[in-house]
């Protein structure tokens, strides 16, 4: 037991940032929390190969489950014309009526190319990070977890962010007002049309300065659950892990309710910024976006025109929501997954 608990620390489980974040997603693309053992990179060209396999596949089945509460959130965000007298379900509804089911899924296309160079250089930097900050600061523990956490956020939506703006543009356009026909014509126009190679990275200073405590307090608050969880509920909360019968790991549905409890805590903080990226990123294609130039003026204006909850809160229900379906699905087909690579 001794050997177990003493392991707490060490057993650092990867949450999912959104940033869409990321997502910024939300932030999913991968499961809130990776069971035992995924939070050490594998060593090696095939072993490399199968561990980013497996977690695209969990994030690209995670995100398609719940791509139309991400399109909905993206509509009402942003309040399109549409749809902006409408609320969450209503919306949900409405969708299908104007643009058929598959409506409902409108830039999940780039969403799944995003989440393998997103999960890869998420995960990657994690680990780097953590041994340059216990190396050359000396930091362990929770804020070695919240410092590295948010790091590699932050890194991997620096890296994938146009991705993320030609998602959001194709997501926000409703049939019959087609500006962009796909993928690869959204990426020429945003280049040609507004002002080439920076046009993809607008919106992006809300995105660092919302990952920021979206990524720490996800880490933080996932690490503080599970090590309380086991150092006072051991047999309850805990079962030995599958691959070394010495650790002890929390139980799946543990895992399952820490990841969404963490989530909901770093989506509440940070949804606000999360408001004024989407309106930035949608740019020209607003009829007001020269009042979202900047952050802080798109905050202000978001605020005075719409208040707190219809405003800088509005779509923060949907995000509560999706927890619960995306980190079921990532968690059974990481499971599944892992049995069919013999990866246990």
């Amino acid at each position: 037991m001794e050997r177990w608990l003493s392991s707490v620390p060490r057993e650092g489980v990867l949450l999912c940032l959104n940033p869409a974040v990321l997502r910024p997603g939300c932030v999913c693309r991968f499961p809130a929390a990776v069971p035992e053992g995924a939070g050490e990179t594998p060593a090696g060209p095939a072993a490399l190969l199968h561990f980013y396999s497996w977690k695209g596949i969990a994030g690209c089945c995670a995100k398609t489950t719940i791509a139309p509460l991400d399109r909905v959130k993206i509509l009402l965000q942003a309040h399109n014309h549409h749809y902006k007298h409408l609320g969450v379900f209503s919306t949900l509804r409405a969708v299908p009526k104007k643009e058929g089911y598959l409506g409902l899924y409108k830039g999940n296309g780039a969403m799944m190319i995003r989440i393998f160079p997103y999960g890869a250089i998420q995960f990657m930097a994690f680990d780097q990070y953590k041994k340059v900050i216990k190396k050359q600061l000396g930091i362990s523990g929770h804020i070695h977890q919240l410092m590295a956490g948010s790091m590699a956020g932050i890194t991997a939506v620096i890296c994938t962010y146009p991705l993320d703006m030609v998602r959001v543009r194709l997501a926000f356009q409703v049939k019959g007002e087609h500006k962009y026909m796909g993928i690869i014509h959204a990426f020429k126009m945003i280049y040609t049309k507004e002002g080439g190679f920076p046009g993809f990275y607008r919106g992006l200073t809300p995105t660092v300065v919302g990952m920021a405590p979206y990524a720490g307090f996800s880490f933080f608050t996932f690490g503080t659950l599970k090590s309380i969880g086991l150092a006072q509920a051991p047999n309850l909360l805990g079962r030995p892990s599958l691959d070394n019968p010495d650790v002890l790991v929390l139980k799946t549905h543990v895992n399952l309710l820490c990841g969404g409890i963490a989530g909901a805590i770093a989506q509440t903080i940070s949804y606000p910024l999360d408001v004024t990226r989407r309106r930035m990123q949608l740019g020209a294609v607003l009829p007001d976006s020269d009042k979202c130039l900047t952050m802080v003026q798109t905050l202000k204006y978001v605020y005075q025109q719409h208040g707190i909850r219809r405003g800088l809160y509005r779509g923060l229900s949907l995000n509560y929501i999706r927890c619960i379906p995306s980190q079921a699905v990532a968690f059974t087909t990481y499971e599944l997954m892992k049995q069919f690579l013999h990866l246990n």
